[in-house]
Formats: C-alpha cells, sequence, structure tokens
C-alpha cells in the first residue's frame, strides 16, 4: 500500500499477522484473529488498540484558554488540570468540523483529533485563533496513542505502573510511567467499556505494546473497535457528524454548552436551532426483518424517504442486527431500512444498545 503513513506500531501489526488496509491514510489493522473474537475479547476481559493515527493538537501561550473556549463546544473553563472533555468543534452555521477530547494540562490544552480530519482542524483551528497570543502546535507524529480496554484493563495496567489508577476516575488522566516509558495515561475509551488510552513517544509504544500483550492484553483492529463504539452509541465522524449535520442533531448535546460565557464558533446557530426546533435527529433501531442495515441505506415510511442509515451492523453482543441514523425530526418509533431495494422493518429504541455491568 504504496503512500499511506504507518503508526510506530507498524512492525508489531505485520509480525501477529493483522489485515492491513487503508484507514485515514494510515495502513492500519482491521483484525487479527478475527472482528468478534476481539469484540468478545474487550466484553469480557481486555483488547488492546493501536490508535496512534489520532491527532494531537496543543495550545500554549497566554491566551490558550481564550483560544480552545472559541473553537469547541464545551466550557472547558470548568475543567481542571488533569480532567478531560468530551466535544465537538463547529462552523458558523452549526455543522461539525470534528468531536474531539481537551485534555486541560498544568501549562496547556491538548486536543485530540480525528485522523481523517488532522489537516482541516489544525487549519481550523489557526485561522480561528490569529487574533490570540497562542501557539497551536500539531505534535501528531510525535505521538503513539494504545487504547487498553475492557473490564479487566485497570488490574491488567495497574500490575505495570506505580500510577495509582483507581484514583483515576472516568476523563480524568495523570502522568505515569508504564514499563519504564513516560506516558499520559487517561481513563478514557470509545468502546463503552472501561479502559485506558495511553500517549507516549513513538519510540516507547512497540515495547509497551508487548507487556500489554504479555500480561493478556488480545490485540485488537479498527473492526472491533466500530462494533464496540456502535453497540456503545457513540458517534463517528463522517457517518453521525459531519458538516451538513450539528452536535444537536447527532445527540451530543451533552457536550455542547450554550450558556457558555465566552462564545464558541456556532454558539448562535446552535441557539436558533434548539428553540426553532431540529431538522433532523439521530435515532437508534433494531432490524425486525431480516437483513443488516449499513451505511447509507434509505430509511422510509410509506415509501417516501425520511433519512439514511449512518452506522449498522450485527452486534456480536446482543446478537441482533443495530444500526443509527438521521432521520426528519417527526419520524416515530417504526419505518423501513432499505436493504437491496427491499423495505425491511426497524424499530427505534433507546441508546445505547448496550451499557456495561457496573457492579
Amino acid at each position: 500500500m504504496e503512500g499511506l503513513k504507518r503508526t510506530p506500531l507498524y512492525d508489531e501489526h505485520k509480525n501477529l499477522g493483522a489485515r492491513l488496509v487503508d484507514f485515514a491514510g494510515y495502513e492500519m489493522p482491521v483484525q487479527y484473529s478475527g472482528i468478534k473474537t476481539e469484540h468478545e475479547a474487550v466484553r469480557t476481559r481486555a483488547g488492546l488498540f493501536d490508535v496512534s493515527h489520532m491527532g494531537e493538537a496543543v495550545f500554549r501561550g497566554p491566551e490558550a484558554e481564550a483560544a480552545v473556549q472559541r473553537l469547541v463546544t464545551r466550557d472547558v473553563g470548568r475543567l481542571e488540570v488533569g480532567q478531560a472533555g468530551y466535544s465537538a468543534v463547529c462552523y458558523e452555521d452549526g455543522g461539525t468540523v470534528d468531536d474531539v477530547i481537551v485534555y486541560r494540562r498544568e501549562d496547556d490544552f491538548l486536543v485530540v483529533v480525528n485522523a481523517s480530519n488532522r489537516e482541516k482542524d489544525l487549519a481550523h483551528f489557526r485561522e480561528n485563533t490569529e487574533d490570540l497570543d497562542v501557539e497551536v502546535a500539531d505534535e501528531s507524529d510525535e505521538w503513539a496513542l494504545l487504547a487498553l480496554q475492557g473490564p479487566e484493563a485497570a488490574k491488567l495496567l495497574q500490575d505495570l505502573t506505580d500510577t495509582e489508577l483507581s484514583d483515576l476516575k472516568p476523563f480524568r488522566f495523570a502522568w505515569g510511567e508504564i514499563g519504564g516509558a513516560e506516558a499520559i495515561i487517561s481513563r478514557t475509551g470509545y468502546t463503552g467499556e472501561d479502559g485506558f488510552e495511553i500517549y507516549l513517544p513513538g519510540g516507547d509504544a512497540p515495547q509497551v505494546w508487548r507487556t500489554l500483550i504479555e500480561a493478556g492484553a488480545t490485540p485488537a483492529g479498527l473492526g472491533a473497535r466500530d462494533t464496540l463504539r456502535l453497540e456503545a452509541g457513540m458517534c463517528l465522524y463522517g457517518n453521525e457528524l459531519d458538516a451538513e449535520t450539528t452536535p444537536l442533531e447527532a445527540g451530543i448535546s451533552f457536550a455542547v454548552h450554550l450558556d457558555k460565557e465566552q462564545e464558541f464558533i456556532g454558539q448562535a446557530a446552535l441557539k436558533e436551532e434548539k428553540e426553532k426546533g431540529l431538522r433532523k435527529k439521530l435515532v437508534g433501531f433494531e432490524m425486525e426483518g431480516r437483513g443488516i442495515a449499513r451505511h447509507d441505506h434509505q430509511v422510509t415510511v410509506n415509501d417516501e424517504m425520511v433519512g439514511h442509515v449512518t452506522s449498522g451492523t450485527k452486534s456480536p453482543t446482543l446478537d441482533r442486527a443495530i444500526g443509527l441514523a438521521l432521520v426528519d425530526s417527526g419520524v416515530e418509533d417504526r419505518f423501513d431500512v432499505v436493504i437491496r431495494d427491499n423495505p425491511v422493518p426497524a424499530k427505534a429504541v433507546p441508546l445505547p444498545f448496550y451499557k456495561r455491568d457496573r457492579g
């Protein structure tokens, strides 16, 4: 696959016999032993993902906080040092540039962006903060990022670090060492399970990857990552979120602070949208007839198109065909998904499809 970038773990993936595909310009593992096996490992034990293709933008300088406040929908002034927040980045009209995680560190802000949006996001960040005393640095190529996810993730990682993981609540992070490598250990993830995302220098990543696998983590690829996030009802940029879809329509209003004092780009448009009512909404659904819904399948009511499927799969955990769809705001709980020109009945269900037992 010529012309594709590779993460620092490329050789590890080759050695494990991963099937590699082009994802956001990177040669990435889609699966190793099989999507279902890897999915189940994350739900029942611990799975390990290479997500080093994600982008890292660092905001430094006297007006770093003002810059981030202007760009993201969350009020980052409410974040403490050592805390992270999920957020959207919007255009002036409320459409979505990206969904990101903002980390508040002692002297700066780390904003983690989707791999496919890295260049676009950095340009947007810089263009919209030119009047501020802030440096926006693209540090994506300096970092590797591992995601250790699953009910046994905490126990497995605690044996390899002196950082007290029980002190890390969800969306909290700390600096620590793992197998002698300096890392940011963050209690975040994209699977619906407990787990950690580990930011570390690229050169240290292969050693830490091997250490975690030797300790019992199952290597998992992008295929399982997608089925896991879909069961957890989480958005994927380019599917549920895009320039034509606002964060309110995509169901992530919890990450949008419309009362924020320092106005963010798109705030006025989103306030107006909330007052006037949404044009479309994101719904979770289960297929009632035979067939698996896929991205871009049409959604109809009485043969009239009312939206489209944004993501769909056969859920390995629930053993049912599930999906997410953006539909007209007036659509009720029953509709059809058109699979190979055939309307198949589906019903709306509450999100998330899967919720882990926190007992």
